[in-house]
């Protein structure tokens, strides 16, 4: 790594800090406007699929130029498209060769890779004073995640996971209930995602990671693999197939819990949980995720607020209950209620149902509002609801914004890294197969010694301990 630059770039980042730009409509531009010399020039990590997602979206603000893409499979057909969108931007196939000869040339940086991967780059553009976007979950292990959160508070920079909807509706609105007292005494939630994953049809009688194929042309396996043991390459562990895999990903938890469960636990102050308990496995194999999973999660008593239960269900058959009076908005209509008159739909959109004392309220993922159910309790506190500001900007454009000095993110790592580590707990409960007792405090697995070495996770490759010390 280049040392001599590193220390530079920290230098000139200190120096830029007290310097004021001078608004584009000063000079004249319409409003509205923002000068090239007024953006933030953003170098892009994974530019396929949800990366080039992410991309497209931070770039439709008009607060970015694009200047820099990276991605270890350039030129593969589903990285064209950026790159014609971009064809000034530099490319690089390995994100430590864009920061050695192109570090000068950004502020910031998105990280849209495979989670496993997250934290090399993330970690390394931190410590070169670099604002970061990280696609949820932040990590894979908990020490990552740990690292990182330490990571951001040393360095000063600006940091964003990328659950957007913690820019949208029920970010605010669960943040007004709270604060009105409407969500208050609650005890437990059920958070569901039972729609079809990427394993779902594999074998779980697998005995061994699927045989080695030939590499693309256009891919560098060796730079994929990053800080992971080796692995031969196979097809099934890219293009979003490695969320299958504990080795890669964090299956459906990890996937979709950071969409579902992050209101309630940054506005209930959840923190972490003192236990993890696997309820159901079905299927469960070494090395992809269950079917179906049923995971408890539960946190004590915090201040006022009385201890809490999560209950986390996904697979295709593993519908959760819901309570009477659920109704159908958020069902399959098609699907009629069974003669005893108790829903169990044969599908549930991906979503939320919190237990209160006096309140129970149902709601979808991402920026889906919440209701309360049933219609007749939601008349009787209409009048009583507090009024909801709008969001003044979407995650994207928050982020940019926040690199300018102009807003704050609203999922930094301080929020969104204890988030994380509830996702990593509860994938070391799947991949277990056994209940976690955790200490919050010291941050320790007390009942299992090889789960709380896990909290770590493997050694990295060699070559790439660097990067667990930044």
């Amino acid at each position: 790594m280049n040392q001599k630059r590193r220390h530079f770039l920290k230098a000139s980042a200190l120096g830029i800090a007290g310097v004021s730009f001078i608004p584009s409509f000063v000079l004249g531009k319409p409003l509205g406007y923002v000068a090239p010399s007024d953006k933030v020039n953003l170098a892009c990590c994974g530019i396929g699929n949800r990366g080039g997602e992410i991309i497209k979206a931070l770039h439709a603000t008009g607060l970015c130029n694009v200047v820099a893409l990276c991605d270890t499979d350039m030129g593969a057909p589903h990285t064209l498209e950026v790159m014609k969108m971009f064809p000034d931007a530099k490319k690089f196939q390995d994100f430590r060769v864009m920061f050695d000869e192109f570090g000068s040339g950004f502020e910031a940086i998105t990280v849209g890779v495979p989670d496993f991967a997250h934290f090399p780059i993330t970690m390394l553009a931190m410590s070169e004073g670099k604002h970061v976007y990280v696609e949820k979950p932040m990590a894979r292990t908990f020490n990552e995640v740990e690292l990182m959160m330490k990571g951001a508070k040393k360095h000063k920079v600006v940091t964003q996971m990328g659950n957007q909807g913690h820019s949208e509706g029920n970010y605010f609105q669960f943040k007004a209930f709270v604060d009105a007292g409407i969500i208050k005494d609650v005890t437990s939630m059920t958070a569901h995602m039972n729609s079809r994953r990427r394993w779902h049809g594999w074998d779980p009688n697998i005995k061994s990671f699927p045989p080695a194929e030939q590499i693309p042309s256009t891919l560098d396996w060796n730079t994929w693999l990053m800080a992971r043991d080796h692995h031969d390459y196979n097809k099934d562990f890219i293009n979003g197939q490695w969320r299958c895999w504990y080795d890669f990903g964090m299956g459906a938890l990890g996937d979709w819990g950071a969409h579902i469960m992050d209101t309630a636990h940054q506005f209930l102050d959840l923190g972490l949980p003192y236990e993890v308990d696997p309820i159901l496995l079905k299927d469960h194999n070494d090395f992809f995720f269950p079917m179906s999973t049923t995971l408890s999660f539960k946190f004590p008593k915090r201040g006022k607020m009385p201890a809490m239960e999560i209950n986390w269900y996904d697979g295709l058959d593993n519908i959760p209950p819901v309570p009477e009076g659920y109704g159908v908005s958020e069902l399959d209509p098609n699907i009629p209620p069974p003669s005893n008159g108790q829903i169990q739909p044969a599908r549930l959109n991906p979503g939320k149902i919190i237990y209160s004392k006096e309140l129970t309220f149902k709601g979808g993922s991402h920026g889906s509002t919440l209701s309360i159910i049933p219609s007749e309790k939601a008349q009787e506190w209409e009048s009583k609801l507090p009024e909801v500001p709008e969001s003044p900007s979407n995650h994207f454009a928050n982020f940019l914004k926040a690199c300018k000095g102009e807003e704050e993110t609203r999922s930094p790592f301080e929020i969104a890294g204890p988030l994380s580590q509830v996702f990593c707990l509860g994938v070391l409960a799947q991949q277990t197969g056994e209940k976690i007792l955790f200490d919050r405090k010291k941050k320790v697995v007390t009942n299992n010694a090889m789960i709380n070495e896990m909290l770590v996770g493997d050694p990295p490759r060699k070559g790439w301990e660097e990067f667990y010390t930044l």
